[in-house]
Formats: structure tokens, sequence, C-alpha cells
């Protein structure tokens, strides 16, 4: 079978050597051959032979796996929606628990070939196509309002659209996989800083002592390398990390000398990626592509390849693909006792209502919020959970700050992942700052992004063509120091419906209002600055930071979205319990980032996962 992929290529005067540094001496080892392909395609495209079976993970779903609407039983004792980081914890633990779990999930199982080769295709690529991993030219439009009250219509191949990878395991099938812990002080943000004028900041209803315990888990069942760890803001840790870190890459070692120099403390990037066999998974083959596509080996450890199939293993669950819950049904009481199901079958629309016990919800915060106020009723005429108007409010992502550098010679090796080293230090203690991030260098760059990069910042004159010589030694030449800022979030900062307008099968569209916190802006430039002062020290000839942002910003979102649902002590300001139920409805727990009360300035699915698995748990155990 012959699948293409792209990397950086093209110089006729390209060596068999050089092409085998290009796309990673580890993929020789793996039996993939590599033919070389004409310097006129923009990217170029080289081809390669898929790993045999016998070297693809053996946990993974296959579309034998996947049931139809015909194997529907009446009832069941749990619906999960959603089979990302949340939804794949959540039907693990309850399956092997016993319960009879039915796994929705709105999008399909992408051939792996088409989120291998096809870089136009990705999430990272920005070119305005639709990503194999979804959203896909059939998703609904989104509005979204600006503070100015402009309203702008979106399709999802739009970053305004704020997607998440709709595909089965979500966005654990294509993302970076960075696995930090949140910090103890990440949790008392309010108590901390105070509440700053137009924010909604508050304190999460756990403290990181209570979350402790599955974060540990997390990173030994599901596997995360990297440590030790020298971040000055971490908490206590019962364990460490089970596999070392990648190895250092010539940008990584520039970076980790210019630290030294400025007084900066560094550590590796914890990533939920093999260094070493685990769990059944091989090894990272650090291959010249990472985020934003499937892994060739399994390295990476996703819901698609870890929890999911170990769900199905037990015989208790089911996966339904291509298919959404378009509303809950509950009583008088507020108990949960079915969802109603909406489905594509050969162009033709299907609906059912199957009979539950329980519902988790692990949809994404947009989508999760987007159910819960389908779901009104006569009972709850504003949605379910919504008596004190909370869901959809507290909308937030990450903003993030950094810089992109040029430098007068190569540092780039073209071996993935990427991110390989990282400072932890501006995470929190940053003058006149609430909050603040990490930093981290980028992954590893790929034509259809990094290209994009060089213009947009003038690293490269704007009349050098796509797949150039020049075009190809700037891209090896090019480094970008990253990181995300807590945001301080905002109650107007939101997600509604436009109940005039409905979709294709019948649903109202989701409306995001709502913009950045000036507070939020101020950590990001400060990211930018500690990243443009970071990648001068180690020698770069000429950096750019990120430019700062004038007027309305639109609301936050992305693929870290979060706090839609924000869990508290208080019916009144929050939407969940601190064990995950929604106020009022006592059988319907939320299980993905919507519960979120604050991001943390880092990526957050570590947090997902751990938070996911407390609650599942804690459902378990209730019974």
């Amino acid at each position: 079978m012959r699948q293409s992929i792209l990397a950086s290529g093209g110089d006729p005067s390209t060596s068999e050597t050089a092409v085998r540094a290009a796309i990673g001496d580890a993929l020789y080892e793996h039996g993939l051959s590599i033919e070389r392909v004409g310097p006129t395609l923009a990217p170029h495209v080289r081809e390669w032979t898929a790993p045999r079976p016998a070297q693809l993970e053996p946990l993974q779903i296959s579309p034998r796996s996947l049931a139809g609407p015909e194997d529907l039983e009446d009832q069941y004792d749990v619906i999960v929606v959603g089979s990302g980081a949340g939804g794949g914890i959540a039907a693990k633990t309850l399956a092997e628990a016993g319960w009879r779990v039915l796994i929705i999930e709105r999008g399909t199982l992408p051939e792996r070939s088409s989120l291998l080769t096809e870089h136009l295709h990705t999430p990272r690529a920005a070119s305005g196509q639709f990503p194999n991993s979804g959203p896909g030219r059939t998703s609904e439009e989104r509005q979204v309002v600006f503070p100015s009250d402009q309203l702008r219509t979106v399709r999802a191949s739009d970053p305004l659209w704020n997607n998440n990878a709709i595909t089965i395991g979500g966005g654990t099938r294509v993302y970076g996989a960075q696995a930090w812990r949140f910090t103890p002080r990440d949790f008392t943000m309010a108590s901390t800083y105070g509440v700053p004028d137009g924010s909604s900041l508050a304190d999460w209803p756990i403290t990181y002592r209570d979350l402790e315990p599955y974060y540990t888990r997390i990173e030994q069942e599901l596997g995360v390398s990297g440590g030790p760890s020298r971040d000055p803001w971490d908490g206590p840790r019962s364990a460490p990390l089970p596999m070392g870190p990648l190895p250092a890459s010539p940008i990584s070692t520039r970076l980790e000398r210019a630290a030294q120099r400025l007084g900066v403390s560094t550590q590796p990037v914890p990533l939920l990626i093999n260094t070493r066999p685990y769990g059944g998974r091989a090894a990272c083959i650090q291959c010249s592509q990472c985020v934003g596509f499937d892994c060739p080996v399994g390295a990476r450890a996703g819901s698609h390849n870890t929890t999911l199939p170990a769900a199905l293993q037990t015989g208790n669950a089911i996966l339904l693909p291509d298919t959404q819950a378009s509303r809950i049904l509950v009583g008088r009481d507020g108990q949960a006792h079915g969802v109603d199901l909406v489905g594509e079958r050969d162009g033709r629309i299907w609906r059912r209502t199957i009979a539950t016990g329980s519902v988790v919800l692990a949809a994404g915060a947009i989508e999760t919020a987007r159910l819960l106020l389908d779901s009104a009723d006569d009972y709850h005429p504003t949605g379910l959970g919504n008596h004190s108007d909370q869901v959809g409010r507290h909308l937030q992502g990450h903003a993030y700050g950094g810089a992109s550098a040029l430098f007068a010679e190569e540092v780039v090796d073209l071996r993935g992942p990427g991110p390989v080293i990282s400072t932890s230090d501006f995470r929190h203690g940053n003058d006149g700052v609430v909050g603040g991030g990490i930093l981290a260098n980028e992954f590893v760059p790929t034509p259809a992004s990094t290209q994009r990069y060089l213009y947009e910042t003038g690293l490269i004159n704007a009349d050098t063509a796509l797949g150039s010589p020049a075009m190809e030694r700037a891209m090896l030449r090019f480094a970008r120091v990253m990181g995300p800022v807590q945001e301080v979030t905002m109650s107007q900062s939101r997600v509604t419906l436009d109940r005039a307008r409905t979709d294709r099968i019948g649903r109202s569209i989701v409306r995001l209002e709502g913009s950045l916190h000036p507070e939020d802006l101020r950590g990001r430039d400060l990211l930018s600055d500690r990243a443009t002062a970071w990648l001068r020290s180690a020698g770069a000839a000429e950096v750019r930071p990120m430019p700062t942002l004038e007027g309305p910003t639109p609301p936050s979102g992305g693929q870290h979205q979060a706090g839609t649902c924000r869990m508290g002590t208080d019916p009144a300001t929050s939407v969940v319990t601190p064990e995950g139920r929604v106020w009022g409805h006592e059988n319907i727990v939320i299980a993905d980032g919507s519960t979120h009360v604050t991001n943390g300035g880092v990526n957050p699915v570590l947090t997902i996962l751990a938070n996911a698995l407390r609650i599942s748990e804690g459902l378990v155990n209730s019974s």
C-alpha cells in the first residue's frame, strides 16, 4: 500500500542522506521506504509504505468494532456523549465496573492514511480546508458575536468556529499530547490574586490535593514521558513519571544554554507519548510530523488506542459513531430517563430515543452546554441545570503568547514531536499579571503550517516561492517558543443558542459571545516578551514577538475550550457539584473541560483525564 507523506524537501540536489535526515532515520528502521517527488509541489510530497499491521498498536478501534443504529438496545445503564479524553475515561471506568454503556460519538473513524498524509486537511494547516479529523463540511455554521456587537456567521473551517476534533477519540486522535498538571495555585486563583474588575474569576471547589492521586494514576496507566519536574509552582507528586523524556534537539540545546544565561529554569515537556514501549504501544519513532496527525506507530496515547478499546473489550460497551444526542429527556423530578439520538445512514436521517439510568456528558465545553440548553422542556424552560442562567457562561480557552525566530544556521532536524524544552517559571509570580503560563519550543515544523508563519512574521520575503529551496532552508532555520496563558474568565463570554435557526438535523445553531479580558492580553504579552528574550539569548538572527492585539477580541475557546458548566458549591453560581453532577439533575454527570473553573496556563488534557476519572469513579461508588 502506497501513501503520500508531506515533508520539507524538493531541492533537486538533495541527497539520499539528507532525505533520510529530513524524514527521520527511525522510519527506515520500521520498514518505510521513501521516493523522491519533484520540487514543483507545494508543499512537497514523498511516498512511503505504511507500517506492517504487527507494528501498529494492539489496542485500537477498527470499523468492525463500531455499532450501527440497528445494533441499539432499548435501554442502557449509562449513555456517554462524546468519545474524547473525558468520554473515553468515563466509558472505560463504567464498563469495567459492569455497567452497560452506550458511547455516542458525533464523528466517524477516518482512514488512518488520511490522518497521516494529507497535510492541507489538518487542524494545524490553517489552509481554510476542513480537517479530516473533523469538523467536516457538513458541520453546521456557528454565530460569533464580538464585543462591538458585530455578528459573524462562520463555517467549521474558520478558526472562529472554535473547533475541536470531531472523530472517534475526539481531540486525542490528533493532539500534541502535552500532559501538564495544574498547580496548587491554579485551583485558587481568586484567593491568590483577587477578582479583577469585569472578571468572574473564582476558586475551584476541589484542591490540587484532591486531584493529585488521579493525576498520578493517569500518568501511570496511560503513560506520560518527561521529568524530572523543575516547575517552581508544582505541587507534591506521589510518583515520578513512568518514562524519561525524548532526546534533546539542536534548538532545545541552544535554548537550554540560553536559559542558563538568563537565570530561567527549564524542564522536559511532559507528553502522553511513549519514549519506550509502554502499555502495549510502541515507542515514539520521532517522525517528521506529529500534532494534527495520527501517530504511525501508536506511541501517542489517545482515547482511540487506550480507554475506548479497553471499554469495548469488557463486552459491556458499544460505540455508536456518526450520531448526535439531540436532547436529554428528564422527568418532573429532574432525573434523566432517556436521550434522543439522531444520525445519518446512507444519506438518510434516522432518529431514536434510548432509555438510560444515567447520562455522562463529555462532548466538549461548547457542545455539552449546547445539549443542556437544547434539552429545555416545560419544567426546565431555560435548559437543564440552567435555573440560575449559568449554563454556557465563563467560556474560556487559551490566549497564546510567544515569538518566532530565524537563525543564521540550521536548528531544525525534523525529528518529532518537537516540544522538548520548557520553562514553568512564568506560570505565577509575575508582577502586575494575574497568573501566567508555560513556554515551550514548538512542534516539528511541517510545510503547510511553517511556511505560513514565515510569511506572517515577515521572516522571509513575501515573494519567496512556496516549496522553493530558499523557503526550505528558512524552515530549517526557523524556531518558535510558545505558551498558553491562564485566562481570568468572564461571565459574558458564553455559549447561547439561536433558536430561530437550525441545522440540517433540526438542532438550534450555536452562538458564541464575549471576548478576552484585558488581564488575558497582559499575560499574553508577558509570555511574548519572555519568549523573545529567550530566543535572542539563544542566538537567533531575527526575532518576531507575537503582535499585540488591538480592538475587540472574539470569544475564546478553541481546542482547549473549557468553563461553560463550571463546578462549584453554590447552584446560583455554578452548573455542577464538586462531584460533577448537574444541579437539579443528579443522574446527569459532566466529565469534560466544561467543569473547569479556570483552565491553567498549560494544556488542560491531563486535568480533564484526571477529573473524569475522579467523577466517573464517584458515579460508580455512589450507585
